[in-house]
């Protein structure tokens, strides 16, 4: 199988080249240090898979995960992360990748995924999914809370906010009070942020 390398540190970017190259049947073709070399390199070389890092200059992984299923690219997305945030797993989902895994796995943990996810199955770490679960087991978000700070997300006044849940317009401003404290923001952009990256946000 073909694969791209998308990783900004050199240093673990060339050792991963290096441990996947000594698998006879995976072929590292290209190695980009930005999402945009990367997303480059996947329309010109047409890869089986692509490796990427959430976290990379000019577009993350995630940006190019989810342009390449835009387009309709074959290409697999394999995303390689030390991030265990909710918000990232469920937006990686949505855009289709078939792979989340830690940066640390063994060399023959991260073949075999690779195998798998070439054949047409999705893998995901077991540390991932375990710190995933927990973190979405926590929410301290009620529904209607929850309810209350997605259409404040989607750009909702008060007063609309009142109309919508048939509630009084002090009600609404008591929700987005105990949101605010519940999550430790200072104030409601803060509170969608910190809700968003911990998956907490329906």
């Amino acid at each position: 199988m073909k694969v791209i390398i998308a990783e900004d540190q050199g240093m673990l970017r060339g050792a991963l080249k290096l441990l996947l190259d000594m698998e006879e049947d995976i072929e590292v073709v290209a190695q980009a240090e930005n999402g945009e070399e990367a997303l480059k390199l996947v329309r010109e070389l047409n890869p089986d898979l692509c490796l990427l890092d959430i976290e990379m200059p000019k577009l993350t992984g995630l940006d190019v995960a989810e342009r390449l299923k835009e387009e309709g690219h074959p290409c697999r997305v394999v995303i390689l992360t030390t991030f265990s945030r909710t918000g990232y797993f469920q937006r990686a989902l949505k855009a289709g990748v078939k792979g989340y895994l830690l940066k640390d796995s063994p060399v023959d943990e991260l073949s075999a995924a690779l195998r798998t996810i070439h054949q047409g199955e999705r893998v995901v770490s077991t540390e991932l999914s375990l710190s995933l679960w927990e973190a979405v087991a926590v929410n301290p978000l009620t529904e209607r809370e929850q309810a209350v700070l997605r259409l404040v997300a989607d750009g909702l006044a008060i007063h609309d906010i009142a109309s919508k849940l048939y509630l009084s317009r002090g009600t609404v401003r008591n929700y987005v009070s105990e949101i605010m404290q519940k999550l430790g923001a200072k104030n409601r952009i803060e509170a969608i942020n910190i809700a968003e990256t911990n998956g907490w946000l329906v």
